[in-house]
């Protein structure tokens, strides 16, 4: 499937990070948990991003399902810019249903009319359980239902359509839930070793290497290396700066933001410098460019509220 204006896929649910901020004059997903919020619960908004949990046995399949909804005037065409969580999603829309795989940099989702998706993020490690080849091949590609190694893909797909079309998340939900459970997924050693890696990876601003990712694992360097590429098709120095990414995006769109030189510290960069040039790569503009445009949206947002 080739990627472009037809669908939407962003890898973050309401008050999660991963959800870049928008551009002045744009309207788009909220990044910050109480704006998020307030967005997904109102019928007015242009754009709405809803997130759903799933049941608690299914939890170690799936981090969260995610549906957003747009409906832009005429004319009105909006660019979100999302980092993609290490994982993949399952993602029904109205024409297609595919497995997506991470972006290695930034993703922009292009929205303009009406519209609507069905996302489930996957937990880090299942979608090798489902994808026809080896996950590598997933990395900025993406897998149509009828080729997934899953049973009546496109039967859940059609059902999904039905519910969202209908306004009815929750039978979407439940639908796609007695879907999985069919699915009989069973998860090894490997899934709950990588499952912590991950978590170290996204949660402990202490680690900024490799090899300390590893240590903090009781992992090999190799072991390490093998376990990520193998059932993500990433490697850990991926995922250490995709995770400090996530985190600096996020804290800039604050209210009252960090200095750079400050949060460059926090997130163990040697210098303000340094993560300057990192930051310009993944998101494609400095961390004092991308701060200004965040505060200049919010003030906005104010003064039409």
């Amino acid at each position: 499937m080739q990627r472009g204006e037809n669908y939407w896929r962003s890898r973050a649910g309401a008050a999660t990070k991963g959800v870049l901020a928008g551009r002045p004059g744009q309207p788009g997903i909220a990044p910050l948990a109480g704006d998020a919020a307030a967005q997904a619960s109102s019928a007015d908004a242009p754009v709405r991003l809803t997130r759903h949990a799933v049941s608690a046995d299914l939890e170690g399949l799936v981090r969260h399902i995610w549906i957003p909804r747009w409906r832009l005037p005429p004319g009105i065409v909006i660019e979100q810019g999302v980092l993609d969580y290490p994982s993949a999603n399952l993602v029904v829309e109205r024409h297609t249903a595919a497995l997506y795989g991470p972006e290695l940099g930034r993703s922009r989702q292009r929205l303009e009319g009406e519209g609507w998706a069905f996302g489930v993020l996957l937990q880090p490690g299942v979608a090798h359980r489902i994808a026809p080849g080896p996950v590598r091949e997933l990395v900025g590609s993406s897998v149509a239902f009828d080729a997934l190694r899953a049973t009546d893909a496109s039967g859940l797909a059609e059902q999904v359509r039905a519910a969202v079309d209908a306004g009815d998340e929750a039978s979407a939900v439940a639908v796609f839930e007695t879907w999985l459970r069919a699915q009989r997924i069973e998860l090894d050693d490997d899934a709950a070793l990588l499952r912590r890696v991950v978590d170290l990876a996204e949660t402990d601003r202490s680690i900024v290497r490799a090899d300390e990712l590893a240590s903090s694992s009781g992992l090999s360097l190799r072991a390490l290396e093998r376990l990520v590429r193998d059932r993500l098709g990433l490697t850990p120095k991926w995922l250490i700066g995709r995770y400090r990414m996530q985190e600096a995006s996020s804290r800039l769109v604050a209210a009252e933001p960090p200095s750079l030189a400050d949060l460059a510290a926090e997130l163990g960069f040697s210098d303000q410098a340094h993560f300057t040039r990192q930051f310009r790569a993944v998101i494609g503009e400095t961390p004092r460019t991308y701060a200004r445009a965040a505060a200049a949206t919010a003030t906005a947002s104010e003064a039409s509220a």
